[in-house]
């Protein structure tokens, strides 16, 4: 059963023109989405600011479980 579904794919794959296509460009999209998140985003302050991990999970489970401000 495994097999039969793998050969499926494998052969679907195999005659897209513009399916292939489309994937790439996903792909290409995707990867560049996460490396601007990541470089602009995620900064690396909890390195920077706790030495050990036990502190920055303190920190993040802190800001995870604190209610936000009333307006």
């Amino acid at each position: 059963m495994p097999n039969k579904v793998f050969t499926f794919y494998r052969d679907g794959f195999r005659s897209m023109v513009v399916g292939r296509t489309l994937w790439k460009v996903i792909l290409i999209k995707l990867f560049l989405i996460f490396a601007v998140l990541k470089v602009f985003f995620f900064s690396t302050n909890l390195h920077t600011a706790f030495h050990t991990d036990t502190e920055r999970a303190n920190y993040v489970l802190g800001n995870l479980t604190r209610l936000p401000a009333a307006r």
